[in-house]
C-alpha cells in the first residue's frame, strides 16, 4: 500500500535538515500525530507514506528536508515525482493528496483510490477543506495502526469503513476508484 500526501501549509521552523514528517505541522498532520504512533505504525508509515513536496518532490516520511515555504510548480516537478513513484511497486495507491498536488503524477486509476471527503450540512453533502485535510490525516493514521494492510480497495473500504461511514465507487477506467468519507 502507498499512501499520498500532500505536503502542509504550515512548518516547523527548521535550523537544520529534519524528518519531514516533524517538518510538516498542518491540520493533516496534527491528525496523523506520527509522534504517539507505535513503532510498528511508525515502520509501516515510513514503508507505505509518500508526501509531494512543492520543493523535494516525493518525500518519505524519514527523510531530512528543511522547512520552507514555496509554491508547487507542477510542470518541473512532474519529472522528478514520477521518476520516484513510477518505481514503487504496490498493489494499491490510496490517494490523500489535494487537488494541486494531484497533477504532479497521475496514478494508475486501477490500483488507485482517490479518498473524498466531505460533511452532511442540513441534509446536503458539503465540502469542507479543513475537515477534509484532518480526515485525511485520520485515515492515514487508521491504516498505519490496522491489523490488517489493505490491498485492493475493497480492503480499504472495509478498514476504513470501521470509522467513517463511507461508499466506495469503483474506477471508470478512466478516472481512479473514489472513497466518498463523511467526516464525524
Amino acid at each position: 500500500m502507498l499512501i499520498l500526501l500532500p505536503p502542509s501549509e504550515k512548518n516547523n521552523a527548521t535550523a537544520k535538515p529534519t524528518p519531514a514528517i516533524s517538518v510538516y505541522t498542518g491540520v493533516l498532520y496534527q491528525a496523523l500525530d506520527w509522534p504517539s504512533l507505535s513503532t510498528a505504525a511508525k515502520k509501516r508509515g515510513s514503508a507505505s507514506v509518500v508526501i509531494i513536496s512543492a520543493k523535494y518532490g516525493a518525500v518519505r516520511p524519514d527523510q531530512l528536508i528543511e522547512s520552507y515555504k514555496v509554491k508547487i510548480d507542477n510542470k518541473a516537478m512532474r519529472a522528478p515525482v514520477s521518476k520516484i513513484l513510477d518505481a514503487i511497486k504496490t498493489e494499491l495507491i490510496v490517494d490523500c493528496r489535494s487537488s494541486t498536488y494531484k497533477t504532479v503524477w497521475r496514478s494508475p486509476v486501477d490500483k488507485t483510490v482517490e479518498v473524498r471527503v466531505s460533511t452532511v450540512v442540513n441534509g446536503v453533502r458539503t465540502v469542507v477543506t479543513h475537515m477534509s485535510k484532518k480526515t485525511r490525516g485520520e485515515i492515514t493514521r487508521w491504516l498505519l495502526q490496522s491489523h490488517s494492510v489493505a490491498k485492493t480497495p475493497e480492503d480499504l473500504y472495509a478498514i476504513v469503513s470501521e470509522k467513517y461511514p463511507c461508499a466506495l465507487t469503483p474506477s471508470d477506467g478512466v478516472e481512479p476508484w473514489v472513497l466518498e468519507v463523511i467526516a464525524v
